[in-house]
């Protein structure tokens, strides 16, 4: 299920959009305005933002630029503002797509679902945790728009540990779940992958992402 973060200051919007959202299958959060923006995507994981230009003490465009910093999550201006140039300066500062109020609900749903599209590869297997996505039918891991290729060992273990984030997952568990997918792998050999996928995960500008619990096994 894909989850969609609202970030709308009309309670009247966020309530009429969130059910139709929900109608459709999709899962939704909603900023409270207050809330620190890395906090909140590293707790919710949203896969697609829908952003308005105009909310109080700040601005969508301030929203965007600070987002696109830490985070590549799809973002949809959805905006009152519809002169070229509020236009430009989304599309320049990093989002996928301008919508105008008021808006026809069946285009803004085919936008939504287009974006996820594009960018998910619709169908696929994703898994997400702290802004890093796991595209599981590609064997790639990604992070703020750069990707790198996996091994199948690799992917394996990757499968495992955001299935059980915050949980640790048994180095003999992870060992036992390779050998039943008849991917040879010992001990060392497990410690070589695990070295080989923080390789990855740093070239990717991602840090301390899999913690190591001695004698136990590993947690994302």
């Amino acid at each position: 299920m894909y989850k969609i973060l609202l970030i709308e200051d009309d309670e009247t919007i966020v309530k009429e959009l969130s059910e139709v959202l929900r109608r459709q299958g999709y899962a939704c959060c909603v900023w409270n305005l207050m809330e620190d923006m890395q906090s909140l995507l590293q707790r919710e994981e949203p896969h697609c933002i829908l952003l308005d230009i105009n909310l109080p003490h700040t601005d969508g465009f301030v929203l965007c630029k600070q987002i696109r910093s830490f985070s590549g999550v799809p973002i949809i201006f959805v905006t009152s503002r519809n002169t070229d140039m509020d236009e430009l300066c989304s599309m320049t500062l990093g989002g996928d797509d301008f919508i105008t109020k008021p808006y026809n609900i069946s285009i803004l749903l085919a936008r939504i679902a287009a974006v996820l599209k594009r960018t998910y590869a619709h169908g696929e297997t994703i898994l997400t945790h702290r802004g890093v996505y796991l595209f599981v039918a590609r064997s790639v891991l990604a992070y703020e728009g750069k990707e790198c290729e996996l091994t199948k060992n690799e992917l394996r273990i990757l499968y495992n540990l955001f299935c059980h984030k915050g949980e640790i997952v048994a180095r003999d568990d992870l060992i036992d779940d390779l050998w039943d997918n008849k991917l040879f792998i010992d001990d060392n050999a497990l410690s070589v992958n695990i070295t080989r996928i923080r390789a990855k995960l740093k070239e990717l500008g991602v840090e301390a992402f899999i913690h190591t619990r001695h004698r136990q096994g590993y947690w994302i």
